[in-house]
C-alpha cells in the first residue's frame, strides 16, 4: 500500500529585525549631526557684499561704522564722524546689505526686540578682523553700528595709563572694575592689563563676553575666550561651566544686572581674579550704581561684598589728544581698596570716597583732576580740553598754578 508524501513547507525568509532597522537609523542621524557639527567648525564663511564697507573701516583706521538708510557709509576716525566718497544707501540696498550677516539667532532676537548684538569677521589682506555689530531698527528702518576690534593689544605704555594700574596686574584673587560710558576705553584698558598677565603669568584666563572685544594670542597664559550667543547660550551657563574649566582669572564683561553681579562676586569670593566692567561716571559713584541693581534690603550684605573682595574700581573717559600721532588718551580714576576706602564702603559714606583718593595719592590712587593735570604737564592734552571735563575746575586751576589741594581730617 503506496503512502503519499506530504508536501515539504516552504523555507521561511528571515524576520526583519525591528530593533536592527531602528539602530540603523539612529547611527545615520548621529552621523548626520556629527557632520553638520564638523562643517560648522570647519567650513569657509561666505564673501558677503557688506564686507567691502568694514575693509574700508579697517584700511582707514576707523573705531566706528555708521549705516543709516539714506546717508553715505559713515566711519569715526579719532573720534570725528567721516562720510565715505559715496553716494546714500537706499533702503533696498540697506536690507541687501545687511540681512544675510545674520544668522537664524539674530534673525530671531532682531524681529521679536527690534535689534540684535552679534560679533562679525571680515578678512582684510589675510588677518581676521572682528566687529560688534548692533543691528537696530529706527524709524522702521533697519540700520547698524559696528565697532572695529582691535587684533593689537597695546601695552600700558601705548595707552598712556597711569603707572598705578600695573600694580592691580599682580592681584591673584578679587574683582577689579573699569567704569566709563561706551566708548571711554573700558575694554581697551583691561585687554591691555589681561595681556600683561598673559606676557609674565602661567595662568588660565576665561572670558565670557558678549560679544569678543579683543582676540588675544597665547604667550605664558592659556586663554579661552567663549562668546555669548555663539560658543555658550547665555551667561548664566557659562559661569556654571567655568567653576569646572580651571580659571584662574575671569573676565565677564559687563554688569549688567543683579545676576552678572552676583555670580562675578562668587567667583572672586572663591578664589579667582575677576575682571568686569560697569557704566559709571566715577569711581566713587560706581558704588551706587551696583547698590542699584539690588532691592534696598540687600544692599547691607552687598556693601559688605564689595568691600570684602574688590581690590580697585578705574573710571575712565577718551580725550582727543594734541601729540602728534596720538588719537585719544584715557584720563583716569583710580580707587583702590585700602582700609579706608574699605571702612567708608562698609559705612556708606560714599560721599567721603573722593577725599579718600586724594589723601591715598601716595598709595597710587588718583581722581579725574590729578589725571588731567599729569595729561596737560606730558603735553597730551590741552587745557581746553582738560577743563571741559574737569568735574572740578577750581581745583584743576589751583594745580596748574601749583597748589595742590587736600582736605586732611575731613575722614
Amino acid at each position: 500500500m503506496s503512502t503519499s508524501s506530504k508536501p515539504k513547507p516552504e523555507a521561511e525568509e528571515p524576520a526583519e529585525n525591528p530593533a536592527s532597522e531602528n539602530g540603523a537609523a539612529q547611527q545615520e542621524s548621529f552621523d548626520a549631526a556629527t557632520a553638520k557639527m564638523v562643517a560648522q567648525f570647519t567650513q569657509k564663511r561666505e564673501e558677503k557684499e557688506v564686507d567691502r564697507l568694514f575693509r574700508a573701516l579697517v584700511k582707514l583706521e576707523g573705531s566706528d561704522l555708521h549705516l543709516k538708510v539714506g546717508k553715505p557709509p559713515i566711519v569715526r576716525v579719532n573720534g570725528t564722524l567721516k562720510p565715505l566718497n559715496r553716494g546714500p544707501i537706499e533702503i533696498e540696498e540697506m536690507a541687501r546689505l545687511l540681512f544675510p550677516m545674520m544668522n537664524e539667532r539674530n534673525r530671531k532676537i532682531f524681529e521679536e526686540e527690534g535689534g540684535a548684538d552679534f560679533a562679525y569677521v571680515v578678512e582684510v589682506d589675510g588677518v581676521d578682523w572682528r566687529f560688534r555689530v548692533n543691528m537696530l531698527k529706527q524709524l522702521g528702518k533697519i540700520g547698524l553700528v559696528a565697532r572695529r576690534v582691535n587684533n593689537h593689544i597695546p601695552n600700558f605704555e601705548g595707552l598712556y595709563l597711569p603707572a598705578s594700574i600695573e600694580p592691580l596686574c599682580h592681584h591673584e584673587q578679587g574683582m577689579i572694575l573699569l567704569a566709563g560710558v561706551t566708548g571711554s576705553g573700558k575694554s581697551t584698558t583691561i585687554a591691555s592689563m589681561l595681556n600683561y598677565v598673559n606676557r609674565h603669568y602661567s595662568k588660565h584666563i576665561l572670558t565670557l563676553e558678549d560679544p569678543i572685544e579683543f582676540t588675544f594670542t597665547d604667550d605664558k597664559c592659556l586663554i579661552n575666550q567663549r562668546e555669548i550667543g555663539i560658543d555658550v547660550v547665555d551667561f548664566g551657563v557659562g559661569m556654571k561651566h567655568a567653576v569646572r574649566e580651571d580659571p584662574d582669572i575671569i573676565l565677564v564683561g559687563e554688569l549688567r544686572d543683579e545676576e552678572t553681579f552676583m555670580t562675578a562676586i562668587h567667583a572672586a569670593e572663591t578664589g579667582h581674579l575677576v575682571f568686569g566692567t560697569i557704566h559709571a561716571s566715577s569711581a566713587p559713584s560706581t558704588i551706587g550704581r551696583i547698590l542699584d541693581l539690588f532691592p534696598e534690603e540687600m544692599h547691607g550684605a552687598i556693601r559688605g561684598a564689595i568691600a570684602m573682595n574688590m581690590k580697585a574700581i578705574v573710571a575712565q573717559k577718551l580725550l582727543k589728544s594734541i601729540k602728534p600721532g596720538v588719537g585719544r588718551v584715557p584720563t583716569c580714576e583710580l580707587m583702590t581698596f585700602n582700609p579706608t576706602v574699605t571702612k567708608l564702603v562698609l559705612e556708606g559714606k560714599d560721599h567721603n570716597l573722593p577725599d579718600a583718593i586724594r589723601i591715598g595719592e601716595e598709595e597710587g590712587m588718583q581722581d579725574f583732576t590729578k589725571s588731567l593735570y599729569d595729561l596737560i604737564q606730558d603735553d597730551l592734552i590741552d587745557r581746553p580740553t582738560a577743563f571741559q571735563v574737569a568735574p572740578n575746575k577750581e581745583e584743576l586751576k589751583m594745580r596748574l598754578k601749583g597748589i595742590n589741594v587736600s582736605q586732611p581730617g575731613i575722614i
